[in-house]
């Protein structure tokens, strides 16, 4: 279902989107079950005339067993999505596949700055391209994301990847994700991080290996100074919007 409603563009999308739609599938039982019951009781046990009420202390053994036979069914759907939870907790968090290629994501008040290898590959090398609120990757590659934060906890969120990860300072997380949809999506800041936290949005280009490469081509006259200067422009804007 979620996938109707937001496209999946990560090879571990559709994994959390089962997730999703098996806990709303389970507690949309027990919803229309509930519902039900109270509906029938409202009108099987409606006031009539010359019937008396009953006083039901709820204590004995045949009332009781009822509450406990729901309470065990709820425990084991607990059980079932804890089970499927804990699969995809372990697939995005713990496992770290082989990287094809690695950038660095660094969030400040208020902007992401991206960190490219450039056409060697490698990071913190001469030909590092550095983007501020735009980064470009190409499909169907593992990537690993070296994550910070330079003043206050960000939260690096690409809805279309259903990746969201907490940036801490002093902290440098790794995480990964493999595009595998060309297009351009939303990335966002999902923790409140100041005043311009609601401007603090970034646009994902994912693109085939020679869009990628031209782009590289393209950027590389682009230099670490050019791109602080687009940072303090980003700033700059920031605090007149603060003002």
């Amino acid at each position: 279902m979620m996938e109707h409603i937001i496209t999946e563009g990560s090879s571990y999308a559709a994994q959390i989107d089962h997730l999703i739609d098996l806990i709303f599938v389970i507690v949309g039982v027990w919803f229309l079950a509930a519902e039900g019951l109270l509906f029938y009781f409202i009108i099987k046990y409606r006031r009539k005339k010359e019937v008396k009420a009953g006083y039901v202390t709820g204590e004995s053994h045949q009332h009781t067993k009822w509450i406990h036979y729901a309470h065990y069914a709820v425990i084991l759907c607990d059980l079932f999505i804890l089970y499927f939870a804990v699969l995809a907790w372990h697939h995005v968090k713990q496992e770290l596949p082989q990287a094809e290629s690695t950038i660095r994501v660094v969030g400040e008040q208020w902007a992401w700055k991206f960190t490219d290898p450039g056409l060697d590959n490698e990071l913190d090398t001469a030909d590092d391209v550095t983007t501020i609120d735009e980064l470009h990757l190409v499909v169907n590659t593992v990537y690993h994301f070296k994550l910070e934060a330079k003043d206050v906890v960000h939260s690096f969120s690409i809805p279309v990847f259903r990746l969201k990860q907490d940036a801490i300072p002093g902290r440098v997380i790794t995480g990964w994700f493999l595009p595998t949809k060309v297009g351009e999506y939303d990335i966002q800041c999902t923790q409140m991080c100041g005043v311009g936290h609601g401007i603090m949005g970034a646009k994902l280009v994912v693109e085939t290996k020679e869009q990628h490469r031209a782009w590289l081509l393209q950027q590389m006259g682009r230099t670490a100074p050019t791109a602080s200067a687009q940072l303090d422009q980003v700033n700059a804007k920031n605090l007149i919007t603060k003002k």
